[in-house]
């Protein structure tokens, strides 16, 4: 069965290149800051979480007369968007919709190909903005990426899902969206069980354990099935804390972990019940929840630890106070030897992939804003009213919304605060990540909007 194909296509120097290079995970383009050092389709076969497919990085597509190298350049980038299966328009996330993007919109218009649109190098607030920029451009939810970081790639993966399925994910027409396998990464200190609560949930010794800390380098991605629902089970290294970190197989092994939270949908943080709660645990909570991913923390060797009822308590309420940026995390108590435990936290993280995953209806969340707005004003510095005009959700997985109003930015944090924990109540989202952004005028398009 031939793999199916991608191209990737744009203007000069948007970052083609190196996301071509982190999807086939081997430098096998050429990347320089300079505008046009790609010429000739380069092709390699690229993996995405498991998804295989070929990708082709093509030119920077500028509007030249056919007959001149630029044209020429221009013809090939052409004929390989008709070729695949899927095109990624990928834009300048820091620059926002030029021209020469609108225009290259036009062609890919009049092609059949399906088109995804990726905003690169979208990992500030200037980046932010050039995404939401994007949906101008007529081709759906923009996804916001960062090529050089690899940022964004599990939602490169669900907007190509749908175009370049194989035989590993390959689906039924009337298969449900929520169908696809969750993918799951267990994460935590050295030696907390993350091995040995693998090998029990696969009912098998699939991953070598033991009681040296550090025995699982690599990333391990695995296959599994729960009650007739697909898993993506990934086991990881333990993460000690940096600065203890010298052996540079050790740093490999860490980079690895930290894209393994990239590419997950629910973490699992584990945690050895004989020695609580550590400050590098709450480090690690802390690394995830910026990801953007949903958190379960399993507090694991549970039938051996001593004063259980304490203990629970404690780690709760330190972890109260010491991840503040996210209330009622879900905290279970599992056993990775006798497998208690193992299905509360399956239920769970099913659970919470469907509240990350969720899109409000937006008449639904901007009555919700009304009535939020109505209930607690926005205050009114040195006088002067702040005015919160819509919310639109702009993403899921995790939730994103972008408020539009004026001066926005005066906005204090107590009230920002307000209306993230009653969009949480009120619209059941969960003890999920929400990010909430704000722009200073109604209009997501301007280009002079603060």
């Amino acid at each position: 069965m031939s793999l199916p194909t991608v191209a990737i296509v744009g203007r000069p120097n948007v970052g083609k290149s190196t996301l071509f290079n982190r999807l086939v995970g081997k430098r096998l383009a050429l990347v320089d800051d300079r505008p046009g050092v790609t010429r000739d389709r380069r092709e390699g076969e690229a993996k995405l979480l498991g998804l295989d497919f070929r990708v082709i990085d093509t030119a920077g597509f500028e509007d030249e007369d056919p007959h001149t190298l630029p044209g020429r350049m221009r013809q090939q980038t052409e004929a390989a968007v008709r070729e695949a299966d899927a095109a990624l328009f990928m834009i300048d996330g820091r620059e926002g919709v030029t021209p020469l993007d609108q225009e290259i919109a036009r062609w890919l218009r009049a092609e059949s190909t399906p088109v995804v649109v990726i905003a690169n190098k979208a990992e500030g607030r200037t980046g932010q903005e050039g995404a939401l920029e994007a949906y101008s451009l007529g081709f759906g939810d923009p996804i916001a990426i960062s090529a050089e970081h690899g940022e964004g790639v599990a939602d490169l993966f669900q907007a190509l899902l749908p175009h370049v399925e194989n035989e590993k994910f390959e689906t039924d027409e009337d298969e449900e969206e929520g169908d696809h396998p969750l993918s799951l990464a267990i994460v935590g200190r050295p030696n907390a069980g993350k091995s040995t609560l693998v090998n029990r949930m696969l009912g098998e010794e699939r991953m070598i354990t033991g009681p040296e800390a550090g025995i699982t380098r690599d990333s391990i991605s695995l296959a599994w099935e729960w009650k007739g629902k697909p898993v993506r089970l990934v086991d990881t290294a333990g993460l000690r804390k940096r600065a203890k970190v010298e052996d540079k197989l050790e740093k490999l092994s860490a980079a690895d972990t930290k894209r393994s939270i990239d590419f997950a949908e629910v973490v699992v943080l584990l945690l050895d019940a004989t020695r609580g709660l550590e400050a590098q645990d709450l480090r690690i909570a802390s690394q995830v929840l910026e990801e953007g991913r949903a958190l379960i923390i399993a507090l694991n060797k549970w039938d051996v630890a001593d004063h259980a009822s304490s203990l629970f308590n404690g780690v709760k309420a330190a972890l109260v106070e010491g991840l503040s940026q996210l209330k009622d995390v879900p905290l279970l108590t599992v056993s990775a030897k006798t497998g208690k435990g193992i299905d509360t936290i399956l239920d769970v993280a099913f659970d919470l992939r469907e509240q990350w995953a969720r899109r409000v209806a937006t008449g639904e969340l901007n009555r919700w804003f009304a009535d939020a707005v109505e209930a607690n004003p926005p205050p009114a510095p040195k006088g002067q009213r702040i005015k919160l005009r819509y919310i639109t959700q702009v993403k899921s997985r995790p939730p994103t919304f972008v408020v539009f109003g004026n001066r926005t930015d005066e906005l204090p944090e107590s009230y920002r605060r307000y209306l993230l924990n009653a969009m949480r109540r009120d619209l059941k989202l969960g003890p999920v990540p929400l990010r909430l952004d704000y722009r200073g005028r109604s209009n997501p398009f301007d280009k002079g909007r603060r």
